[in-house]
């Protein structure tokens, strides 16, 4: 007679348990998605698998609010947030009404992942929502914290075209090495270009593949990103440090453009990344693991980059995860992190020099207060008003003369990750 199968010989079953784990660090202990992957995924050997594991828990980060409307809608009392019951129907739920997956299949990687009593209760809840044949709404539901934070901050408009934005795939931009090339990439790769320098790459490009990426022509940038080392524009050969500069995509820009570039992180993990994106495209800069609150130039520089350390908020259509991280304690500790190191950069300049600050965040304490602050403690710098000539196709500064992309940014050409970007000068005397 064979021997019943054991939870742990129910195939697939590894990689739901790790998607598990993955959720957990997210939710409960607030760790980035992408670092706790590796952590998460131990064990797994297939790519195949660590794959699963990434798309479950993205998915189910998506679409939270409306598995867990679905899930209340299902059970006589209210499960906590972070029971395990909750976490697992979380799990099988989106497999089904996102992935895929065989409502079988997927109630059998999920039922062994519980034990005792609730395992009757995932079984029940799953039945009966699967039995109604939901669909998730198109858009997603945007966490209710986020959404009443972004618009008190930017109005209701945007908090509808954020939740548009987070149901589409986002497009990958590469940025050129040669922009005098951008034609020619851009019939090569089958793209549009938005900007010298740029291709939007058509849905579903295998990057690795593709023309000129090992031998280093181009590479992956959102557009958005791309702006703040344009709008330093031709380095001539002047001295540029890159602040925050891992893993490089400004630092290659800038060096392109003939700037010398010092780039500096504090990651040794990351400038191994930086390190490796120079090789590859055969560009060059001065690489330096430092942190910025200790380290300081030997002599005043002609040009600084500083890309702070931000929430990242405006890349939440390829990190869900920081919709759920992200609440008004990490703002405001960034906030602080991002004014000490702008204080520390403005000093580091020559006079008649340029300062750029960029975040990737859609908080305004991130960007224009930050602006706003910089400008009245310091007389002595003053706003350089971008250019829209200066700027992609689409893209226009504010009145107040920064660059501030939103949700509904190039929304016809498949959008853009959310930055602020502020260029300054400092006084020639």
């Amino acid at each position: 007679m064979a021997q019943s199968s054991r939870p742990a010989d129910v195939p697939g079953l590894p990689a739901r348990r790790s998607a598990l784990k993955l959720l957990d660090a997210v939710l409960r202990r607030g760790d980035p998605l992408e670092i706790a992957l590796h952590g998460a995924c131990q064990g797994l050997a297939d790519r195949a698998d660590r794959a699963l594991v990434h798309a479950i828990t993205a998915e189910v980060l998506r679409h939270l609010p409306d598995l867990d409307a679905l899930i209340d809608g299902a059970t006589r009392l209210p499960l906590p947030d972070d029971a395990k019951a909750r976490m697992v129907l979380r799990i099988a739920l989106v497999q089904v009404l996102v992935l895929g997956t065989a409502p079988h299949a997927a109630i059998a990687t999920a039922l062994p992942l519980v034990d005792g009593g609730p395992r009757k209760l995932v079984h029940g809840v799953f039945g009966t929502v699967t039995r109604s044949a939901p669909v998730l709404p198109d858009p997603p539901t945007l966490p209710a914290a986020v959404a009443d934070r972004w618009a008190a901050q930017w109005g209701s408009a945007m908090v509808e075209a954020a939740a548009r934005a987070y149901a589409i795939r986002p497009p990958v931009d590469v940025s050129l090495r040669d922009p005098a090339a951008t034609a020619e990439w851009t019939a090569q790769l089958g793209g549009v270009s938005l900007a010298p320098g740029h291709v939007r790459l058509p849905d579903g490009a295998n990057i690795p593949d593709l023309p000129g990426f090992a031998d280093g022509a181009w590479w992956v940038q959102d557009v958005a990103a791309s702006c703040p080392a344009r709008l330093l524009g031709a380095g001539e050969g002047r001295h540029v440090l890159d602040l925050c500069a891992a893993p490089g995509g400004k630092t290659m820009q800038l060096a392109a453009a003939g700037w010398r570039v010092t780039a500096i992180d504090q990651s040794k993990k990351r400038l191994e990344r930086l390190t490796e994106n120079l090789t590859r495209t055969g560009l060059s800069a001065d690489v330096v693991q430092a942190d910025l609150r200790q380290w300081q130039p030997d002599q005043p520089v002609d040009a600084i980059l500083l890309d702070a350390p931000c929430t990242a908020t405006g890349i939440y259509r390829r990190h869900p995860d920081v919709l759920h991280r992200i609440g008004p304690r990490q703002i405001a500790e960034l906030a602080e992190l991002q004014g000490a190191l702008l204080a520390r950069a403005a000093d580091w300049l020559k006079p008649g020099s340029v300062l750029l600050y960029a975040t990737c965040s859609l908080e305004q304490a991130e960007g224009e207060e930050q602006i706003t602050r910089l400008l009245a403690a310091r007389p002595d710098f003053a706003l350089v008003p971008a250019q829209a000539g200066e700027l992609p196709d689409g893209m226009t500064p504010t009145s107040q003369g920064w660059l501030r992309t939103l949700p509904d940014t190039l929304a016809t050409q498949g959008g853009a990750d959310g930055f602020f970007i502020a260029r300054l000068a400092k006084a020639t005397n």
